[in-house]
């Protein structure tokens, strides 16, 4: 499990394909991994992955054709979010993730606030219809791993506003009208529609 507060910006150093599947290389930077172990789940942009190997401060994972198909990112060089999960005594400060990625959105608009003097951007995104009935207006929703309040929202778009810190700590900022982003609805909502399908 995780929260959606991301820890760290890392980067995909090299992508190597294994017959369907990738094996990835994520460079980490200087941040300290020693309480990273090979078997670790850690969220990547989003998705939950295995460390299976270490090497100095980098992590290697292993992407199997099934999380390439429903991700988007992972198949590239590049930044991306990093989150190590979670632990029982950890705090909350964002919304409960498990890093399965429920569908792949667009961004429809990513620009400045007009008139906010704290610099905050406004990002409208498109989501697959399928996920509109799961995304309500004050809900949560993680973005590339980030946990994320729902501003607005119209069928299946939904626009959240991003504050300087946000942009700064984590990969968002680098977003653009036609840029594809993991998406994660809310578990809460993933339950509660799915016990609405039954009668009482």
């Amino acid at each position: 499990m995780f929260t959606g507060i991301v820890q760290a910006m890392g980067r995909i150093a090299h992508v190597a394909r294994e017959g369907d599947r990738l094996r990835l290389v994520v460079d980490l930077g200087v941040r300290e991994i020693a309480d990273v172990v090979v078997g670790d789940s850690v969220c990547v942009s989003g998705c939950c992955l295995t460390v299976v190997a270490i090497h100095g401060a980098s992590l290697e994972f292993d992407v199997s054709a099934e999380t390439l198909r429903c991700t988007t990112g992972l198949d590239r060089t590049g930044d991306v979010n990093i989150e190590l999960a979670l632990r029982l005594a950890d705090r909350l400060g964002g919304h409960l993730t498990s890093g399965h990625v429920d569908g792949v959105g667009t961004v429809i608009r990513f620009a400045a606030i007009a008139g906010d003097a704290y610099g905050s951007w406004f990002l409208e995104i498109d989501a697959p219809a399928a996920l509109a009935r799961f995304i309500a207006a004050k809900g949560s929703i993680a973005v590339d791993g980030v946990s994320l309040t729902v501003n607005e929202v119209a069928d299946a778009r939904f626009a959240v506003n991003l504050i300087p810190h946000t942009l700064n700590v984590t990969t968002l900022k680098r977003l653009g009208p036609g840029a594809t982003v993991n998406l994660e609805i809310d578990l809460v909502a993933r339950y509660v529609a799915r016990l609405a399908e039954f009668p009482a």
